[in-house]
């Protein structure tokens, strides 16, 4: 995998080394623009590639190694993959602007029973049976579902965050409850120790918000910004706190010497 380091040889070349780099899965919805940012500021000389995948079919790009890592949607399959469960998405039904749930902030799935509720082929929420009146053929994608909401044909509910992605100024969504939710989750392919990677180790610490000098990741590559200023805090000598000043006396006095308290008061000499 591209997590260490490596040599390649061509002909009678000495071996030079790769520089590693960081591929990283996201599936529609999933907005990873944050965790990219810190990596880029904390591993600048490991360049991190992001690789666009379908739902269905991010987990075998994680297996064949197409990627180190990704943000995937749960249930993950723990025979060969391991995942962090990151957060739970709301629910929303797609509808026209003009349609009457419009009106409201929130449904019930019990709301949709005489509405046509659409059902693509690549749903992301586990349906034991979709609520409304299921339309004749499913849809191929979700973008083609939006496309038949807009045409008045029916609604859709999914991740909020679908919704987002598939805007359309003719379209809005409400919550909706009493349906499943979308649990998005940080995931890659199990090794034989069981552990992951360095570097999927070090983007699973961003993901969790664990600091720079946190003690629960591995050390940074060398080399890289932060473990040079890290080094150099480490480093740099402790100092030894001064013992605070003696305060004046009230009325802006100097201290006087207790020696000098009880001796006798000096006048002019007598003639």
């Amino acid at each position: 995998m591209a997590a260490g380091n490596l040599t390649r040889v061509t002909g009678s070349e000495a071996p030079s080394p790769i520089s590693p780099s960081f591929r990283l899965a996201y599936v529609p919805g999933v907005t990873p623009t944050k965790w990219v940012r810190i990596w880029n500021e904390r591993l600048t000389d490991v360049p991190l590639t992001l690789v666009a995948a379908p739902p269905a079919e991010v987990f075998d790009v994680l297996r064949e190694g197409g990627a180190d890592a990704g943000f995937v949607r749960l249930p993950v399959d723990r025979t060969d993959l391991a995942a962090i469960p990151l957060y739970t998405e709301t629910t929303v039904v797609v509808i026209p602007k003009d349609h009457v749930i419009a009106a409201v902030e929130e449904i019930t799935a019990d709301d949709l029973a005489d509405e046509l509720v659409l059902h693509p082929l690549d749903d992301t929420l586990d349906w034991e049976q979709p609520p409304g009146v299921p339309a004749k053929e499913r849809p191929a994608t979700t973008a083609d579902a939006i496309e038949l909401v807009a045409a008045g044909v029916g609604v859709l509910i999914v991740p909020q965050s679908l919704a987002r992605l598939h805007h359309r100024k003719d379209l809005t969504y409400r919550t909706i409850t009493g349906t499943p939710e979308s649990r998005v989750a940080l995931s890659w392919a199990q090794t034989d120790s069981g552990e992951p990677t360095e570097l999927v180790e070090h983007f699973i610490g961003i993901v969790r918000g664990r600091t720079v000098n946190s003690t629960r990741g591995p050390a940074l590559p060398k080399n890289t910004p932060d473990a040079k200023s890290a080094k150099k805090r480490a480093d740099k000598p402790k100092q030894t706190p001064r013992k605070p000043a003696a305060k004046p006396k009230p009325g802006g006095g100097r201290a006087v010497a207790k020696s000098n308290r009880n001796s006798p008061k000096r006048g002019k000499p007598r003639r």
